[in-house]
């Protein structure tokens, strides 16, 4: 029976994680404009599922309890009542996040459930030092680390565009009322105010046409394509790392659990995943992509590549840091840079992330006294 609850709790857990989580890595997609809702989401579901599948091939190396590991005592990390207290906990604690639409770590869900679930049942054997190695410094300084990062990647693209003459394109329309037909001229700048200087002239012509006339080539490839491409493909690589990162670390919560394959359960898991993504990913698409700060597709590529560069190195080096936070302070960072950042916003999430340890420590440490209560 225990176990069974264990299993469950798991599978509730990856849905809250790929419902929270899922969309972030292709939030700029979205935010920027460079694609719409579905196309993002499917991009997102499928290459966070490539990355989950992959962790079939490397589940030995890549099969690991959590982060927390430490902090409480092996004897409880070992006991099936209280690692299903822990998933069910840290489950609640993302899925009413996500339903408000904030984007918290589960990573720092599921310390805070062990945290609750210690509390409840050996308060003198929590770690208080691996506590704050945890998640106290990585929730100070990774978010920091990003808006700095991120700032300086998108000055750098900014003046390489700029050296390069590669302007954004704006479209003008203009409509023939006796044909009713739509025509359009592009203008590969950043300013509205062109057709005012002396040495341009606006043409009327359609939108194919104006297109190949002015996308920017430079050996022979249009840059505008190029960018997009790199942007799209930088998406997928933070959701391919994510789901390749926690498939095997919520897999890693049935490593007690008897007649397990854990080949099926890292399927289980993924599916689980993207089911929670695909369904109910909705809140947290408009939160990452358009009330932390608008971005334009360079913007949102530059976010990407300090996320992806951050999460990568950090992992590389052993050091616990969250890819909600890296990703929201590279937004950030983007939207102090452009000015437009919504700090009402950023300090939600910010109140969010410093609640996430409470909130699912109050829910593991309940769940674990009803699961020992006496029937």
């Amino acid at each position: 029976m225990i176990t069974t609850l264990l299993f469950i709790s798991v599978c509730f857990l990856a849905y809250a994680n790929g419902a929270n989580d899922n969309f972030k890595g292709v939030a700029s997609l979205y935010g920027s404009g460079a694609t719409n809702y579905r196309r993002a989401l499917t991009w997102a579901t499928v290459s966070t599922l490539a990355g989950s599948l992959c962790a079939l091939f490397l589940a030995n190396a890549l099969l690991v309890k959590f982060s927390g590991k430490g902090v409480a005592p092996d004897a409880l990390i070992q006991s099936i009542p209280f690692m299903a207290a822990v998933a069910t906990g840290a489950g609640l604690t993302v899925i009413i996040a996500t339903r408000f639409g904030f984007p918290i770590s589960t990573t720092h869900a599921l310390l805070g459930a062990i945290v609750g679930g210690t509390l409840a049942a050996a308060p003198d054997a929590i770690n208080i030092a691996a506590l704050q190695k945890n998640f106290v410094l990585p929730l100070l300084l990774s978010p920091l680390i990003a808006i700095l990062l991120a700032i300086a990647v998108y000055s750098t693209l900014k003046q390489v565009r700029q050296s390069l003459n590669i302007g954004e394109d704006l479209c003008v329309c203009t409509e023939d009322f006796l044909t009713s037909k739509a025509n359009f001229v592009v203008l590969q700048t950043t300013s509205v105010t062109v057709a005012q200087e002396t040495d341009w002239e606006i043409t009327v012509d359609n939108a194919v046409d104006c297109q190949k006339r002015q996308a920017a080539k430079i050996l022979g490839l249009n840059v505008e394509r190029v960018l997009n491409g790199l942007h799209f493909f930088s998406a997928g690589t933070v959701c391919f790392a994510r789901g390749l990162n926690d498939t095997p670390k919520i897999a890693g919560l049935l490593w007690l659990a008897p007649n397990f394959a854990i080949e099926w359960v890292i399927v289980i898991i993924a599916t689980g995943m993207a089911l929670g993504g695909m369904l109910n990913a909705r809140r947290i698409a408009e939160t990452m992509s358009h009330k932390i700060t608008s971005i334009s597709p360079g913007q949102g590529l530059s976010a990407n590549l300090t996320t992806a560069f951050l999460v990568t190195f950090a992992s590389k080096l052993g050091l616990p840091v969250s890819t909600t936070h890296v990703s929201v302070g590279a937004l950030f960072g983007i939207g102090i840079r452009n000015r437009t950042a919504n700090i009402r916003m950023v300090l939600s999430i910010l109140l969010a992330w410093v609640s996430t340890l409470p909130c699912a420590a109050l829910c593991t440490a309940g769940m674990y006294m009803l699961i020992n209560t006496p029937v």
